[in-house]
């Protein structure tokens, strides 16, 4: 595989990851709930590490990191969404961040799909759907929004 391809799949990645990363910190920072107070700062934390993996192996194949967020990403519409949210209170602001955790999982399997991949990318892509996915599986259970 073209080492371009590589980097523009993992660059797509890690702009997806910035826009998480920001809007788990916002929602962090405004939502009274504890568990999901919590859950929001581990997951803007686990997209950080996540960007940084990415970035490593952007250079690896002889690529540049972008910076910055998307402007117009489905994830930052995603985290808009939430933040709409706000105004119906915190089990809004779950609702949409299970959507948003949902669709994150599924564009991580598209990636995976890409058979021309190179192995090292797949473990990482597939290692971070994981945590995603396990992160998925917690918000679900959570006290008071699992019914």
């Amino acid at each position: 595989m073209e080492n371009d391809k590589v980097v523009s799949v993992l660059n797509e990645l890690l702009t997806k990851n910035y826009d998480a990363e920001a809007g788990y910190k916002e929602v962090a920072d405004k939502i009274g709930h504890t568990s999901l107070k919590s859950y929001f700062q581990d997951q803007a934390q686990n997209r950080y590490d996540f960007g940084h993996e990415i970035k490593a192996n952007i250079s690896k194949y002889g690529g540049e990191p972008d910076k910055g967020t998307s402007i117009t990403g489905d994830l930052h519409r995603t985290w808009i969404s939430i933040r709409d949210a706000f105004s119906n209170g915190d089990e809004a602001i779950y609702s949409e961040a299970v959507r948003g955790e949902e669709a994150f999982s599924e564009e991580y399997g598209e990636v995976l799909n890409d058979e021309v991949l190179p192995q090292d990318i797949k473990d990482m892509v597939r290692n971070q759907k994981h945590s995603v996915d396990k992160a998925l599986a917690s918000l679900k259970t959570m006290e008071g929004f699992n019914s």
